[in-house]
Formats: C-alpha cells, structure tokens, sequence
C-alpha cells in the first residue's frame, strides 16, 4: 500500500514541478531538468520518494512471495534502482552551459539506476512466471517490464539512430520509460494485495 501511496504521490509531484518555471518542455528535455530552477527542490524530494517508494515495494514483495533464491537478483538490480534514485536528489543535471562534475555523476548513475530499474523487473517478472502462485501476475507484469526494456533501448539507442528527431522526443521516451517502470511496481503491489495465495491477500 505504501508503495503505491508513493507512486501515486510521485506522479503528482512530478506533474506540479512540470507545470512551475521554468517550463522544461516535458517532450524534449529530461525530466531531470526539473530538478534545476527555483522549484528544482520539489524534483529532488521526487527523486528520494522514488527511491523510498521502490524500497518499500521490494520489503512488501519479500513479505508477499516465497523466499526463493531465483528472487535475489531481481531484489539487487531494484535496488540499484531504487538507491540511485535517491542519489540522483544530491546531484543535479546539467542543463546547457559548460558540463559539470555533479552533472557527470547524475548521469552515470541515472544510466545504471535505469539499468538496474528495467533488468530487475524483469528477472523479477520471470521468476513469478515460473511461481505456480504467482504465474498469472508474472504474466502481466513481464509484458509492463518488456515494454520498459524496449523504451529504454530507445532512449540509448535513438540519439545516434536519429538525433534530430529524437532530440525533439527524448524527454517524452524517457518519461515513458519512467513511468513504465514505476506503473510495474504499481500494478504488482495491487495485484499481490487483491490476489488469492499470496501472504499479503491473506493477511
């Protein structure tokens, strides 16, 4: 429930730094950039709650699942995830003018913690598939997770596939891929909640 509290919360909060100057265009320019400007605090408390939020949802889904092993990886890579998304708060992009080192670091970690996010769905997704318990949400949940991976194989792949038109799109992609991500850990807790067999339904 607090995980999708939290999800909940990030997309409102996400939504009212989008609409304050500067006005980043949410179609061309990272969502990031919100992070920087008069308002660039309230991305930043984002960025923790993202963080927080995939937490919780990791300590929910141990709860709610069997403790099997197949788990462990998929447990690591979401929280790379979830720890990058509270470092991206202390490190703020670049947004024009001359690189520096704090934009350096958010995008090193913000390429690792978008790794991390969209492989450890998906190994997480195949081992519910291959849960007897929890096969039907695996189901779903590995379609939401591959449609993440396609997402962010074209943020990373379109700037040198076609950068001009991309460059027009790239905030779009990215949010999408965002919003894929987190939309994952949403429809999994709702459905780990309301789903017969699990400890979460039963409690």
């Amino acid at each position: 429930m607090a995980a999708i509290a939290g999800t909940i919360l990030y997309a409102a909060l996400d939504t009212l730094a989008q609409s304050l100057p500067p006005h980043y265009s949410p179609l061309s320019q990272a969502e990031s950039d919100l992070a920087v400007g008069p308002y660039g605090y309230l991305m930043a408390v984002n960025f923790i709650n993202r963080g927080a939020l995939s937490l919780l949802f990791l300590l929910g889904f141990s709860r709610a699942v069997k403790p099997l092993p197949e788990y462990k990886r998929g447990y690591f890579l979401v929280g790379v995830w979830a720890v990058g998304s509270m470092i991206l708060a202390a490190f703020p992009t670049d947004v024009g003018g001359s690189p520096t080192l704090h934009g350096a670091i958010h995008l090193v970690v913000a390429i690792i913690a978008f790794l991390g996010g969209v492989f450890g769905e998906l190994a997480l997704s195949r081992s519910m598939s291959s849960d007897h318990v929890l096969a039907g949400v695996g189901k779903y949940a590995s379609w939401i997770a591959i449609l993440a991976f396609v997402s962010l194989a074209a943020l990373f792949l379109g700037p040198g596939v076609a950068p001009k038109a991309f460059a027009n799109i790239s905030g779009l992609v990215e949010r999408v891929f965002i919003g894929l991500v987190l939309a994952w850990m949403l429809i999994v807790s709702f459905m780990l909640i309301t789903r017969p067999g699990t400890d979460v339904a039963a409690n």
